[in-house]
């Protein structure tokens, strides 16, 4: 067992932590202030955890640890009530902050990152990426409480949102979280390919030829080179599946309610042990409805539906979010991590986000600098944003002096959004006075937009 420093944690919530913990192979060592900590290290240098249910003390303890033995690895574990603390973790340079509840897994990749070891696979996505939720909001407490639902059922799941606002990561997620973690988790993207070759690539390229006993007992038949056979013990995640063509949607809805099929190869019957997670966009109900997905389909399908926030109505998330895009951008660059600033945090975090994550991403991979070792500002993330909020490349953009002119008002009013209307805050952020704030807002015709509680300002 590896140790684990806990800084924090709540006296009551101890037991359960260390439960949550154990099976990824994590011993903890509990500490109550820096000072308990730091005699814990050194001892014995480990990881360090802090919970940011202290408040503003979890940041100092933090601070603290990294001022005094900065090769020490510290984590935090995010505090709902706070989101705030959050973006202060990230900004304070914190490897990474988990939602409670976390897994232990988790946190051993998360270490396993830091310390340039190899993560399982099954918290990763194909291509590398990080499937974490990031469910600091509150827009994704119902969608954390689905998951851990449908993590224990064995039946039919429809995750509808957005393109790019995590539909995959939330399929991969219940499937990390289920017993049949350790299966297979199978994507097939049921528009990308045209009617016979979406047949092939699901049940095997010679799955639908006659055989007549197996097919007089209505059984569908699979060979061992199709994804569904892949999936057998695991997860087959469908994408776009109000796409996928009649013939394809019949023979589904068929092995999904005999949850049997015959295996091409031998000709015998196998139990079909496969659960369906299908990753829907906002029109899907109009699909539904329209009779362009099969009624008997839909409902193996719909046991539990998850409904995933666009990332505009969760911007809690997105300091983490970007900090977790950040790593794994300077991770494939193969250059020393980066961090992100203040300002240009508080920008990411205003704006619209139409392309959602898959748009956040998109713009840092274009924001942090050639070379690194400074960290990305403001004057990078607004070389990459248009003048409506949305993320693109400027091509005939003029200088940066001009961009920022064009842009400083936007911007004020994005900061004030960002935290309520306070203008302590905002002006915090913004690195200058109030009063002078106040002047700004005026010059600009910057409205305060939402207000705080009376007298918070």
């Amino acid at each position: 067992m590896e140790p684990l420093l806990y800084v924090g944690c709540p006296p009551a919530e101890r037991a359960e932590t260390e439960r949550l913990l154990a099976p990824a192979g994590l011993s903890v060592i509990w500490a109550d202030n820096a000072a308990s900590a730091l005699g814990e290290l050194r001892r014995h240098n480990m990881p360090v955890l802090v919970d940011l249910s202290c408040g503003a003390a979890a940041l100092q303890i933090a601070r603290a640890l990294r001022t005094r033995r900065a090769s020490t690895l510290v984590f935090a574990v995010a505090d709902s009530q706070r989101p705030e603390l959050t973006t202060e973790a990230v900004i304070e340079g914190i490897a990474d902050v988990f939602a409670r509840p976390f897994s232990g897994c988790r946190v051993a990749n998360a270490i396993a990152r830091e310390l340039g070891c190899k993560s399982r696979q099954s918290e990763k996505g194909a291509d590398g990426r990080s499937d974490d939720l990031y469910s600091h909001s509150p827009a994704m407490r119902d969608v954390v409480a689905a998951v851990a639902r449908a993590s224990t059922m064995r039946v039919g799941v429809i995750v509808r949102g957005e393109e790019g606002s995590g539909r995959q990561v939330v399929a991969r997620a219940i499937h990390a979280s289920s017993a049949a973690a350790d299966a297979r988790f199978v994507c097939v993207d049921c528009e990308a390919t045209v009617g016979d070759e979406l047949d092939t690539e699901l049940f095997g390229t010679a799955a639908q030829t006659p055989n007549g006993g197996m097919a007089a007992r209505g059984l569908e038949r699979v060979s061992r080179s199709s994804r569904l056979h892949d999936a057998l013990g695991g997860t087959l995640y469908l994408r776009n599946l109000a796409e996928a063509p009649a013939c394809v949607q019949a023979h589904l809805a068929r092995i999904l309610r005999d949850r049997e099929a015959v295996l091409v190869e031998t000709g015998v019957p196998i139990i079909f042990d496969v659960r369906p997670i299908a990753g829907v966009d906002i029109g899907f109900d109009t699909a539904v409805e329209e009779a362009r997905l099969r009624e008997d389909l839909f409902r193996r399908l719909s046991t539990i539906r998850i409904d995933m926030p666009p990332l505009r109505d969760r911007r809690e998330d997105i300091p983490a979010l970007a900090n977790c895009f950040l790593r794994e951008i300077c991770a494939s660059r193969r250059v020393p991590p980066t961090t992100i600033s203040r300002p240009a945090l508080s920008l990411l975090s205003a704006l619209p986000w139409r392309g959602n994550a898959d748009e956040l991403r998109s713009l840092l991979e274009r924001a942090v600098p050639a070379a690194t070792g400074r960290s990305v500002g403001l004057d990078d993330i607004l070389a990459h944003v248009r003048l409506d909020g949305g993320a693109a490349v400027f091509s005939h953009g003029g200088t940066l002096r001009q961009a920022r002119a064009r842009f400083e008002r936007d911007y004020v009013a994005a900061v004030l959004e960002q935290h309520r209307g306070c203008i302590s805050e905002a002006a915090r952020v913004l690195g200058i006075q109030r009063t002078n704030l106040y002047r700004k807002m005026r010059a600009l015709h910057v409205r305060r937009g939402r207000r705080q509680q009376p007298g918070v300002s």
